[in-house]
Parts: C-alpha cells; sequence; structure tokens
C-alpha cells in the first residue's frame, strides 16, 4: 500500500511537472498548448515510451473533473439574456455552421463503415470550433474592437449552447437507448435548458445572491459542490454532467460569476491538462498513422467550411469582405470539444479516438495560422489592395475612444 501511494504522488508529480513545462512552452511561442497535452498523454500512454500505472485511475477521475470544469466556466461567461439574444439575430447562422461543419463528419464515419453512432459522434468533432484556442488567438491578434468580432462570438455562443443539446443525444445514443428513450432523453435535456434560461432570466439574481459568499474559500466550496452534485444528477438523468456544469453556469451571474470564475479558473487549467493527457494515455500511438491521411483530409476540408461559415455570418452581419475573411478563418482551430465528444464515443469505434486526435493535432496548429493568413491570402490571390480601410473594420474603438 505504501509503495502503490509513492508511486502514485511520483507519477502524478512527474506529469504535472512535465504539463507545466509544456505550458510554459507554448506561451513561449505563442500558440495553444492542447497538442503538447495530448503530444504527452501518448507518450505516457499505452504502447508510449512511458506508460503510466499507478496514476491512471486517479487521471480517469481527474479528466472527468475536467470537463465539468471546462463546461462551468464556460457557462460563467455567458448570461440567459445572452444566449436568448443570440439565437434571436444569429440562429440562421448557427444553422448553416452545423450543415457545412457537422455533416462532412458525419459522411466521413458513414463512407468508412462506423455505423450510425460514430456518425453522429464525428459530426460533432468536426462541427465545434475551440471557444479556448478563439479567444486566445483574437486577443493575441488585438481583434478584440474588429466588427467581425461579436460575429465569432456569436457563432461560439450557438455552438456551446446547442451542446446541451447535442451531447445528451449522444449519451443516449452510446447508451444504446431506443427511440422511444432517445425521444425522452432529447425532451428532457430541451425543457431542463429551456426551464433553466427561464429561472436565470428571471430569478438569476437570487440565485446568485444565495450563493454568493464575501469569503473567498465559502464561495469556492459552494460553487464547486453545487457543480458537481449538479452534474452527477445529471448524468444520472443521462443529460451529460457536461451539460448539467454548463447550466450552473448560465444560472449564476453578476459579481459570484465573476468570483466563481477567478476562483475556478486555476482549478480547470489543471484538471483539463489532465483531461488531454487522459485522452492521449486512452490512444495507442500506432493507431494514428493509418487514420491519418484521413484526419488530414478531414482537417483541410473542414477549415474550408468554417472559413464559409464565417464569411456568410459576417455577411449577414452587414460587416465588410476583409473582416468576412477573417471571421473564418478565426473559426478554424477546434480543440477541448471535439476530445470531449471523442473521449465520450471511443467504446463504439476505437479508430475514432486516434482520428480526433489527428485531426485536432492539426486543426489547433492550423487555426491560429487561418486567423492571422486567410484574409491576407486571399487578398494575394485576388490581386486586390487592401479588402477595405482598416479604420472602417474598427469602427467600434473609434467610437469608444470618442465617447470616453
Amino acid at each position: 500500500m505504501h509503495e502503490d501511494i509513492t508511486m502514485l504522488l511520483i507519477e502524478l508529480g512527474a506529469v504535472i511537472l512535465a504539463l507545466g513545462i509544456l505550458g510554459r512552452i507554448a506561451s513561449r511561442f505563442g500558440f495553444s498548448p492542447i497538442p503538447l497535452y495530448l503530444l504527452a498523454g501518448l507518450a505516457f500512454g499505452h504502447g508510449g515510451l512511458l506508460p503510466l500505472a499507478a496514476s491512471e485511475e486517479f487521471v480517469a477521475t481527474g479528466a472527468e473533473i475536467g470537463v465539468i470544469l471546462l463546461l462551468l466556466l464556460l457557462g460563467l461567461e455567458y448570461t440567459a439574456s445572452d444566449l436568448v439574444g443570440t439565437l434571436k439575430t444569429q440562429y440562421l447562422s448557427g444553422i448553416v455552421d452545423f450543415i457545412l461543419n457537422a455533416l462532412p463528419g458525419a459522411a466521413v464515419a458513414l463512407l468508412l463503415g462506423w455505423g450510425p453512432v460514430a456518425a453522429v459522434a464525428l459530426a460533432g468533432v468536426t462541427w465545434i470550433s475551440s471557444s479556448g484556442v478563439i479567444a486566445k488567438v483574437v486577443g493575441d491578434l488585438g481583434r478584440l474592437g474588429n466588427r467581425e468580432t461579436p460575429v465569432v462570438l456569436g457563432i461560439l455562443v450557438l455552438e456551446d449552447l446547442s451542446m446541451a443539446v447535442y451531447l445528451p443525444i449522444l449519451t443516449a445514443l452510446l447508451a444504446g437507448v431506443g427511440l422511444a428513450g432517445g425521444s425522452i432523453t432529447l425532451l428532457i435535456s430541451l425543457g431542463t435548458v429551456s426551464i433553466v434560461l427561464f429561472i436565470a432570466l428571471r430569478y438569476g439574481r437570487v440565485i446568485s445572491r444565495a450563493v454568493s459568499s464575501d469569503n473567498p474559500e465559502m464561495l469556492l466550496l459552494v460553487v464547486l459542490g453545487l457543480t458537481l452534485l449538479v452534474a452527477g444528477i445529471a448524468q444520472q438523468l443521462q443529460v451529460s454532467a457536461a451539460v448539467g456544469a454548463f447550466l450552473v453556469g448560465i444560472a449564476l451571474s453578476g459579481e459570484v460569476a465573476h468570483g466563481a470564475r477567478n476562483l475556478l479558473s486555476p482549478l480547470r487549467d489543471l484538471f483539463a491538462a489532465v483531461f488531454f493527457v487522459f485522452f492521449g494515455l486512452s490512444t495507442d500511438p500506432a493507431a494514428i498513422p493509418p487514420v491519418f491521411a484521413i484526419a488530414l483530409g478531414l482537417a483541410v476540408l473542414t477549415a474550408l467550411t468554417k472559413i464559409a461559415t464565417g464569411w456568410y455570418a459576417a455577411r449577414r452581419a452587414g460587416v465588410g469582405t476583409a473582416g468576412r475573411w477573417r471571421a473564418g478563418g478565426t473559426l478554424v482551430a477546434r480543440g477541448e470539444f471535439s476530445i470531449v465528444i471523442a473521449g465520450l464515443a471511443v467504446g463504439v469505434e476505437p479508430r475514432l479516438g486516434p482520428l480526433a486526435t489527428a485531426y485536432v493535432l492539426i486543426l489547433v496548429i492550423l487555426g491560429p495560422l487561418a486567423a492571422r493568413y486567410t484574409e491576407p491570402i486571399v487578398r494575394r490571390f485576388t490581386n486586390r489592395k487592401p479588402l477595405e480601410a482598416p479604420a472602417i473594420e474598427r469602427l467600434d474603438d473609434t467610437a469608444n475612444s470618442t465617447t470616453s
């Protein structure tokens, strides 16, 4: 027993230290650490260079907590009124986003003979952009004030909200629930989302006051405990623990949401890193080369469809030509959600894990490059001058500075 605990501490210490070093390397060169975390998991997993043994169960539990915290912090970013407003104004763009980006994944899975459940899973992998990577890229490129940025954020909000419906459906399909059971699960998830949005709109301040505390320790314990409890109940109802955490985040607002974000962000970063490592652990590196060509082709195709999605959404919002191309390029990156979905479905089709790993590795690297260079490349190939003056694209900044 003593030796087991000793090995557990040594392995965990080595893994967390390695993650810290990889994170610093990624930060030093200005890119997302997600691909490095996935590669670390491949190195530490079965068939890797240095397989873990003692800490595998602990890492699996930490990975579950990582998914829950990812969704909780995502929910804390939005208010119910934000979500309802985005639904009203950008639902058509959301539909186009789904058609252009989910269908290629589903089609590839069916062509490979993986079956309908794997098709639904791979559709989700190719559909959802990475909110974390995109938020960082937009900030790094200094585009927070650009006219296309609200369009990009609106697409991300719609995708995140769609997960509250998509994940329960996928969970039910993976559990082998029939048509009747799946319909009930869908109704439960839709009803739950609708009720939470209604309660958050009408009574969000009351809920936030009940949870609020001037003591950071008490606030951390109450919010984290409430989230894990609701996530567990949601999982029991086959609505998905991740969706339960997301809804808790939506229900909290104001100073409570701000305080909870500050307290939970370091925990989220730690356990999210553990989650990516765990996904890598469960993937045999030898299984990636056979599916790499498929992953590359799918990555190129869905990079183009994301660019088309952003272009269409920005055009609907009245953004100029350069902003449309920038919006499209910004949406290319895939990341955390794609891995979450693949992690759920890997038991149905073992090749889905390696394919998703290669796919995310390609697009999490290609995404920032697409955000930076899509518009200049289009301009160069069309032999035009800058598609519009930068001042036009940053009217919001000018207005804000004048007002202030």
